[in-house]
């Protein structure tokens, strides 16, 4: 019995001197809020699960990002209130559903696109110029930022920060997530987004693939430009956009390479498509049963 018990204890020193050892990380999470929040959620949840420790940044007004038990939500002030922030939303949905002539649907988008921009670009300069905040952060040590570029701020905290950032989206208006990957995108064989052209165009629809990014880099300028000029103020050197986001070291594309057309990429995109159905239950009998005569 004395045997036994001693070469149990000597086998399980053995293991444990040979097996690496297993330590969770640091994660600073900065997401959107919203949508793009309930999707990210999940994925902090599976950090949670897999033992790594997550810090989700948020601005004390926002929409949906709620403290939950499997990460610690951290926040800082902002400028407006929550009254004024529920303002805002309440007439971005007006204008939506609002029928009126496509040219002033297209003005008073702009208009409001130019409101929202303005709203959580104020919010990152007041994060980044809170030195008590900043101190905090670095002095936590995070092993990597989880972001969604669609909202540059992190990106660029990450980029003060000098720590390595991980990109989870669905894409970027304006073609930035090709410029910032470096990946090649020949209008005469990607569709841009929103043409509704396929990956077999006729000439007019090239013509169409090249002129349509025209009209949105107006809009991204619009939406971007003050983060460049955060950037200046950050590193006293002028620091564009693309410049910004090149600071991704792992790119999460919430995409199909297979659903959606085929593109060049690098070694550092990664498609995720379906993540969203993370959560999906079983078709009832009834579903089946509703559905089979139309396939068959």
């Amino acid at each position: 019995m004395v045997l036994e018990l001693w070469n149990f204890v000597l086998e399980l020193l053995f293991w444990l001197c040979v097996l690496p050892l297993a330590e969770g990380g640091k994660v600073l999470v900065m997401p959107m809020g919203g949508s793009h929040w309930l999707t990210m959620r999940d994925v902090v949840r599976e950090l949670h699960a897999r033992g790594h420790q997550a810090v989700v940044l948020a601005p004390e007004v926002n929409l949906h990002i709620k403290g939950e038990g499997f990460f610690t939500l951290q926040t800082f002030p902002t400028s407006y209130s929550q009254e004024e922030f529920g303002h805002f939303f309440q007439r971005h949905r007006q204008m939506i559903f609002k029928r009126q002539n496509l040219l002033k649907t297209l003005l008073e988008m702009v208009e409001s696109m130019k409101n929202g921009s303005q709203m959580h670009s104020r919010t990152c300069s007041e994060l980044l110029h809170n030195k008590v905040m900043i101190r905090h952060l670095n002095e936590s040590a995070f092993d990597v930022v989880l972001t969604d570029p669609m909202n540059p701020c992190g990106a660029l905290l990450a980029k003060y920060l000098s720590v390595p950032a991980v990109f989870f989206l669905r894409f970027i208006p304006c073609d930035l997530d090709f410029e910032a990957t470096q990946c090649p995108n020949p209008s005469s064989y990607i569709p841009r987004l929103m043409t509704m052209n396929s990956d077999h165009m006729t000439f007019l629809q090239r013509v169409k693939n090249m002129l349509f990014p025209l009209g949105m880099k107006y809009i991204c300028h619009i939406n971007h430009s003050p983060y460049a000029s955060l950037a200046f103020e950050l590193f006293q050197r002028d620091v564009s956009l693309v410049d910004i986001l090149s600071h991704g070291s792992v790119w999460l594309f919430r995409g199909d390479f297979v659903l959606d057309y085929p593109r060049p990429i690098m070694p550092n995109i990664v498609f995720i498509g379906g993540i969203n159905c993370a959560n999906r239950k079983p078709l009832s009998q009834v579903c089946i049963a509703a559905f089979l005569p139309s396939v068959l």
